[in-house]
């Protein structure tokens, strides 16, 4: 009878012990994806002056668009792998009162010929 006693409390003990970290990593957790996936390549065809359908078009629909600010898109992409870190990654889109596009900024480079055809 003590035995089963103790064949119960050590692993509880150890699992209390460990601050259950051990028994974390046997669970499998699913990939998370949620938002817009950006590819730099895509970031790369945005041009100063393209129309908002044109930037809709490379990049997809935005994940926000703010009440009273039409004229800046928020494309978040957030990732949880298994264990792992998250991963989150931001562009904002900004268009001026006219729907051109003026600017871009996050974690995504635009490219260098961005201003191409400017005068």
């Amino acid at each position: 009878m003590q035995v089963k006693k103790w064949l119960i409390a050590l692993p509880l003990a150890l699992t209390i012990l460990t601050g259950c970290s051990v028994l974390e990593k046997i669970v499998y957790r699913i990939d998370i994806n949620q938002g817009n996936f950006v590819e730099q390549s895509a970031v790369e065809q945005l041009r100063f002056g393209m129309t908002k359908e044109q930037v809709r078009y490379v990049l997809g629909s935005p994940m926000l668009i703010e009440n009273g600010y039409p004229n800046t898109w928020y494309y978040i992409y957030h990732a949880t792998k298994g264990h792992d870190d998250s991963v989150q990654r931001n562009l904002v889109v900004n268009f001026d009162a006219t729907g051109t596009l003026t600017n871009i900024t996050g974690d995504y480079q635009a490219s260098d010929n961005f201003f191409q055809g400017l005068n």
